[in-house]
């Protein structure tokens, strides 16, 4: 064996050890997460049915944010179940090519939520800065590719991290301390020296800066409208997407950015909970309450099926 690598063990199989440490609470956990699961799978079904079905809402704005609501649906669905049946059942085991599966989807769901955000954001700057050439410039083909570029750097971006953390030594224990297979915890774990946390954070940065980008020049735009009615009403128009661009960044600087000494893998499994079941949930109802387009759709798919009903 080369220096170091005598003691070291193949792992197979991960024990995923969720949120065990409370006995009693389980029947608890697994309400509470099979309501939230089913209540943000449901909401993001609605804001899905809404848009394709009224055509007032067939614009680029709306397009996005379906793809937004399908990505949040598959967000929950890779982490969710699998823990509520872990839950029910009480075998936390996962094998280790399931663990890299899971991983590798996360990655891909993560890494196009960063970019779809990006992409609005570069939708709200045509909105509010380009206002007169917003039709001609956002137009279907535009939209598609805009949309085609997303998905696909989603699913080509994680490829090597995914790689790379795989290809780990893991000399054990083999307990994740997670609810399920993430970059921090499995980085734990490894024996090795490695720049996979530090790769993962760098592929983040690149659509966080062209959201920035963006929300620079709106400002200016912003800045530049004479009347407060003008500006309120500039502001109003990307007021929902930057509240889900900060809800979503503030939790995933608070978990990838913070000081190495303030990093506990307890903190580190809250803060997950946080952007990979609350943000997912919140998405709709940030769009919903804070959209006239949503809530004007809304009432009316409420009152054709009410005259249906009648």
């Amino acid at each position: 064996f080369p220096p170091g690598m005598a003691n070291r063990t193949t792992v197979t199989t991960f024990i995923l050890v969720g949120f065990t440490g409370c006995h009693g609470c389980q029947p608890s956990i697994f309400t509470s997460f099979l309501f939230l699961y089913i209540f943000t799978v449901l909401e993001n079904l609605v804001i899905v049915a809404l848009v394709l079905q009224d055509s007032r809402l067939h614009k680029p704005m709306y397009i996005f944010l379906v793809n937004l609501s399908i990505l949040d649906i598959c967000y929950v669905s890779i982490t969710l179940p699998n823990m509520l049946v872990n839950t029910l059942t009480g075998n936390h085991e996962i094998a280790f090519t399931a663990c890299a599966v899971q991983l590798y989807v996360f990655n891909v769901l993560s890494i196009g939520e960063c970019y779809l955000l990006a992409v609005m954001a570069y939708d709200r700057y045509v909105a509010i800065c380009r206002p007169l050439r917003y039709t001609i410039i956002m137009q279907d083909r535009c939209v598609l590719w805009l949309l085609v570029c997303s998905w696909s750097f989603s699913f080509f971006v994680p490829i090597i991290p995914t790689w790379l953390l795989t290809h780990l030594d893991f000399c054990g224990p083999n307990h994740i301390e997670h609810y399920f297979c993430d970059t921090s915890p499995l980085v734990s774990l490894s024996c090795d020296e490695n720049m996979v946390k530090e790769l993962s954070v760098f592929v983040g940065f690149i659509p966080f800066s062209l959201i920035i980008l963006s929300y620079v020049y709106i400002a200016r735009s912003i800045l530049r409208i004479r009347t407060t009615k003008g500006r309120q009403k500039a502001f109003y128009t990307c007021s929902s997407h930057l509240t889900v661009v900060c809800l979503l960044y503030l939790t995933i600087f608070c978990l990838y950015m913070r000081p190495t000494t303030s990093f506990t893998l307890d903190s580190d499994k809250l803060i997950s909970l946080l952007y990979t079941t609350l943000t997912p949930m919140l998405n709709p109802i940030i769009y919903s309450l804070k959209n006239k387009d949503v809530k004007s759709a809304l009432k009316r798919l409420m009152t054709q099926n009410k005259t249906l009903l009648v």
